[in-house]
């Protein structure tokens, strides 16, 4: 079978399309601007993986790509950078984007649309765990939080007036290989220990009691995978993300587990923004797909330094 992958070039897209040419699938991945071939997937450029450059704020284009490659998958991870856009063009790439997709699944009668939903959609709430059962509250915080939920809604409404099966994934905090921004703490922590630098705390210094559910981005690429690809599924939201709690202390005892002589300073206790029990509920995905992490917070961060210590500039 071929998948289609909106935002494949980017950090979670390609390996995500990794996970799928590991599975026998073959993938059609978009881009456009930013163009990528990272030692674990450029072989099959070309063979395995067909890169298109595709603006999926038209909406017509995703749908004459499903058409010319037969898909009979599509995951749409195409998002606009967190702040890269004004509010009416990150208004006009979302929701143009999101009509588009699910036109294009629907007239190329694909077999299931996989939505990047993200774990922002819990923000509004004071404590976890955080399940797919939750009840959202319509007021949101930020951008993230906001087109996601609206997504859902319409997706939804989508799919039920025109049969076309869709399935939200709320994707947790993912860091790892390729990652470019610098925003989250992992990868600060990450390339200041290979540096040999302090972090990057311009924002503050992070308390180490502070945490989040953070999800290394191959276990990500696996969750996707098995929402896409399974035969049938008895619901339509997914959490995808690691199900624990990963302190800041965390992350620093990881880094210098690989790195003894890092510095990497953090404030004690915890901080205002601190949550008890924050972290995705996993169950659902778990017991339905066989959803399991293979990477801890420790392997992930050792695989993430060997990574960098290649070479590789993300």
């Amino acid at each position: 079978m071929t998948t289609l992958i909106t935002g494949g070039m980017g950090f979670i897209g390609l390996h995500t399309a990794k996970a799928f040419v590991d599975a026998g699938e073959d993938v059609v991945i978009t881009y456009y601007q930013t163009w990528r071939e990272p030692s674990f997937i450029k072989d099959e450029f070309g063979k395995r993986v067909i890169v298109e450059k595709a603006d999926v704020s038209q909406p017509s284009v995703i749908e004459e790509l499903a058409k010319k490659h037969k898909t009979e998958n599509i995951v749409h991870l195409a998002v606009p950078g967190v702040a890269a856009l004004g509010p009416y063009e990150d208004y006009r790439v979302n929701m143009n984007g999101l009509i588009g997709v699910l036109e294009a699944a629907r007239n190329a009668e694909v077999k299931r649309l996989s939505l990047a939903s993200s774990i922002a959609v819990y923000h509004s709430l004071p404590v976890g765990p955080f399940r797919e059962t939750d009840r959202l509250p319509v007021e949101s915080s930020n951008p993230t939080e906001t087109f996601k939920k609206a997504w859902e809604i319409l997706a939804f409404h989508y799919a039920d007036r025109t049969g076309l099966e869709v399935v939200s994934m709320r994707i947790g905090g993912i860091w790892g290989p390729l990652y470019h921004s610098m925003m989250n703490l992992p990868s600060r922590l990450a390339h200041a220990a290979v540096k040999g630098t302090e972090p990057d705390y311009s924002r503050g210094v992070p308390f180490a009691e502070d945490n989040g559910d953070l999800c290394y981005v191959k276990d990500c690429a696996q969750g996707i995978k098995l929402v896409q690809l399974a035969d049938s599924l008895q619901s339509r939201v997914y959490n995808v993300s690691s199900g624990v709690a990963v302190s800041n202390q965390m992350l620093v005892d990881a880094v210098k587990a690989v790195k003894p002589d890092a510095n990497l300073p953090l404030q004690e206790g915890k901080g205002p923004a601190y949550k008890e029990e924050n972290y995705l509920d996993m169950s659902r995905a778990r017991d339905e797909l066989g959803f399991a992490n293979a990477y801890a917070p420790e392997t992930a961060m050792a695989d993430y330094l060997a990574w960098l210590d290649e070479g590789n500039e993300k």
